[in-house]
Formats: C-alpha cells, sequence, structure tokens
C-alpha cells in the first residue's frame, strides 16, 4: 500500500499525490456547440472526491469539423474558455490535477458526426462494415493539424488545466501516422519509421514550445496494434526512445484499436485474470523511456496487482477506467483497504452462434460494454447513481439513439 500511497514528482515539477490516475474515457457530454457544460462539472467533481492522484479527461478534438463521435469537446481557440475553466475549477477545488486528452480521429470520425469524407495520412479505410474511405491529407494540411494540436494546449493552459495527454493510440491519427499499415506515404511524413513518428514528435515539440515548462506534456501510446504488418512493439519501443529525448512528463502505456480491440473491454478470461494487458510490454521499454515516468492502463483491478506493478517498478502509475464508471471513488476504496478488488460488469449480447456467422460477436460486446460505460457517465453527470443493473436491450438502444447506426463501429476505448 505505500507505494500506491506515495506521491511522485514529474519532470515538470508536479507532484501527483499518489500512483492512481483516472485514466481517459470519451464521455460525448459536451454541449451543442462542442464546450463543456455543467454535466462534465459534475463528473469531474464527482471523480475528484474519488482518491485518484490525477485526472485525465476523454477525448477533446482539435478540429469541429473532424469529430470521433457527436458530444465530443472541442477546442480550437478560447470561445469556450470560462466553460473549460468552470471543468478544470470542479477538480481543482478537491486539489486535484486534471490534463486534458487532445486528439484528432482521422479516418475514425464518426460520419454521423461530420457528414462528410474524413481525412488520414493515406486514402487506407477502416476494415469494418461501412466505413469510408478517407482522403489522403496534404503536406499542408498535416501541418495546419499539428498547429490545432498546439494552440488547444496553449488554451487549456489558458483555462487552467495542468497539462495535456497527446492520444497516440487506439488508432486515431495519431496511430494512424505510426502505423506502416495506415501510413503508405513516402514523404517527409512516412516511409520508414523515423518518418511515420514524425507527425507525433512534431506536434509533442510544437506544444512544448508554446506552454510553459511548469505545463504538463504527456503522450498515450500503443504497445502494439496487434495486426499483421502493423505497429509492432519493436515500433513502439522506438518512438519511446525518441519521445525520451523530448521534454515530456509521462508516456501512458495502451494497446490495440477498433480492427483489434485490445483495449474495449472484450480480452479473453485469461488475459483479465492476469490483469495489466501491457505491463510486461512496459517492463521491457523501462530502460529506454529513461526519467520519463511510465502509466500503464489497462485491466487492473485489485490492489495486490496495483501495489506489485509499482513496487516492482515495471511503471510509476496505474490507470483506472471502466471501474471509475460504477465507482466513482474506487481509487480511494483501494488506498484505503476499503476494497481488494473492484467491481466490474460484463455484458455480453446472445444467440452468439446465430450473431457469429455474420459479425465478430466478441468486437460486438466490447461495443456493448463501452456503450454501457457511457451510459453510466451519462447518469453521473446528470447527478443520478450509475445503473447496475442496466441490460443489453436499453444500452443497445441509447447506444443507436446518440450515435446511430455508426455505434456499431466501434469508437472508444474503455478498460
Amino acid at each position: 500500500m505505500n507505494a500506491l500511497h506515495q506521491p511522485l514528482r514529474l519532470p515538470n515539477g508536479l507532484v501527483l499525490p499518489n500512483r492512481i490516475m483516472k485514466a481517459a474515457m470519451s464521455e460525448a457530454l459536451a454541449d451543442g456547440r462542442h464546450a463543456p457544460d455543467d454535466r462534465l462539472v459534475r463528473l469531474y467533481d464527482r471523480w475528484s472526491r474519488g482518491g485518484y492522484g490525477l485526472l485525465i479527461t476523454g477525448n477533446v478534438m482539435v478540429d469541429r469539423t473532424q469529430l470521433g463521435e457527436p458530444g465530443n469537446v472541442v477546442i480550437e481557440d478560447d470561445r469556450d474558455l470560462a466553460a473549460l475553466s468552470r471543468w478544470v475549477k470542479s477538480t481543482h477545488d478537491a486539489g486535484v490535477p486534471i490534463w486534458a486528452q487532445l486528439n484528432h480521429p482521422g479516418r475514425q470520425s464518426n460520419p454521423l458526426a461530420i457528414g462528410h469524407t474524413p481525412v488520414a495520412p493515406s486514402a487506407v479505410p477502416l476494415s469494418l462494415p461501412g466505413s469510408p474511405t478517407p482522403r489522403a491529407l496534404t503536406g499542408a494540411e498535416i501541418e495546419g493539424i499539428i498547429e490545432r494540436f498546439v494552440t488547444a494546449a496553449s488554451v487549456c493552459e489558458a483555462a487552467g488545466f495542468d497539462g495535456v495527454q497527446i492520444h497516440g493510440a487506439h488508432g486515431y491519427l495519431v496511430t494512424q501516422f505510426l502505423s506502416p499499415l495506415t501510413n503508405l506515404r513516402d514523404d517527409e511524413w512516412g516511409g520508414d519509421s523515423e518518418r511515420r513518428m514524425r507527425f507525433l514528435l512534431e506536434v509533442v515539440r510544437g506544444i512544448r514550445a508554446r506552454v510553459s515548462p511548469a505545463f504538463a506534456v504527456s503522450v498515450k501510446l500503443n504497445s502494439a496494434d496487434f495486426q499483421r504488418g502493423g505497429f509492432t512493439e519493436d515500433d513502439s519501443r522506438e518512438v519511446v526512445s525518441a519521445l525520451a529525448r523530448e521534454d515530456i512528463d509521462l508516456i501512458e502505456i495502451s494497446g490495440g484499436n477498433y480492427e483489434s480491440p485490445a483495449m474495449s473491454g472484450s480480452a479473453a478470461a485469461s488475459t483479465r485474470a492476469r490483469e495489466a494487458y501491457f505491463l510486461d510490454y512496459a517492463r521491457t521499454v523501462r530502460q529506454a523511456a529513461g526519467q520519463v515516468p511510465l502509466a500503464v492502463t489497462g485491466g487492473f483491478r485489485s490492489r495486490e496487482a496495483m501495489a506489485q506493478a509499482i513496487e516492482s517498478g515495471d511503471c510509476d502509475v496505474v490507470g483506472l477506467a471502466r471501474p471509475t464508471v460504477t465507482m466513482p471513488d474506487a481509487a480511494a476504496a483501494i488506498l484505503s483497504g476499503q476494497l481488494d478488488v473492484l467491481p466490474t460488469r460484463e455484458l455480453k449480447y446472445g444467440m452468439r452462434s446465430l450473431v457469429s456467422r455474420f459479425v465478430d460477436v466478441k468486437a460486438l460486446d466490447g461495443v456493448l460494454n463501452i456503450s454501457w460505460s457511457t451510459d453510466q457517465l451519462h447518469r453521473l453527470g446528470a447527478g443520478l447513481e450509475p445503473d447496475l443493473n442496466r441490460g443489453r436491450l436499453a444500452t443497445t438502444l441509447a447506444m443507436l439513439k446518440r450515435n446511430g447506426t455508426a455505434s456499431l463501429r466501434p469508437k472508444r476505448g474503455i478498460r
């Protein structure tokens, strides 16, 4: 328990009061103008009293014409500075630091949310039914997106956020640049591993040059995308080594994407049983990361596994996501010894032998569980308690109402 209670000083000087963070989950709770509203304030006020050493927001998009889903918060300029500051205040009043997760969906843009062709490094569609073929970005457009990330980070600092996390995992735009399956370019933005990682490094450098030294800059990175010919653990280790040479404050390790969802809650029972899906990989990059602290998110449920991960030095921070949906004070329950194991809920669709003839039923289960968790976030945002008895039908209907048929394509990782 001492390991989990121990404060952590990050390279920028920010001190996390303990080693448990609330990892990012896409809340989809923005108002009609894509600004944070009272629902996000209520949700994060609840989490701020949950014992976490750090709170990371869900997807904050940098372009309102490229959304991962309806309800994304978007930061393009300072038009919503007051609303963003209220969001920050909901956690700072409890003394808890908060980082905004900045993202661009690339080819994973939700057609219902944007109404036009998405963009990507190359014109490679998702290998999922109904996915449109994206338009390949021009060099000028790539530079423009980098500037969008930088502007969003600058606005976050002005609003009072303690830092930002660049989303470089789960198949979003940064990941699309990193993967040889989705980046087929032969210019300065692709062609070999060094050029494929250039987009991420330019985003990091641009943000660091614009914000103050005390403002945290971090990256969420895949250990691998678990696809043949895709982004491998060796590729990932190379990116970690490059990031360690930049001025960043934390690397969070996750894995998978929506074609191979290692992060969506549909992991095999044997994987769930051993907890910490990506801890083995984190152990292999400890030296490459140098002085940059590592966080691992995905599968942690027991106090014993969390404490062991910190005590062994395999990681510096434990990330929790899905358990925080049904138990907003999950960190406090672990740190106080109230619980040894955090409860989670796993739903599965019925008629599995029939459904599996037409679609990947495990992937559908992943979508179902993500949507069930989103429903709980919306309840918390409304000031209600989680509904642990919410079933498959109600969850599916709510999912279709929010996202239409596009919701049948997985969009958000929750662990």
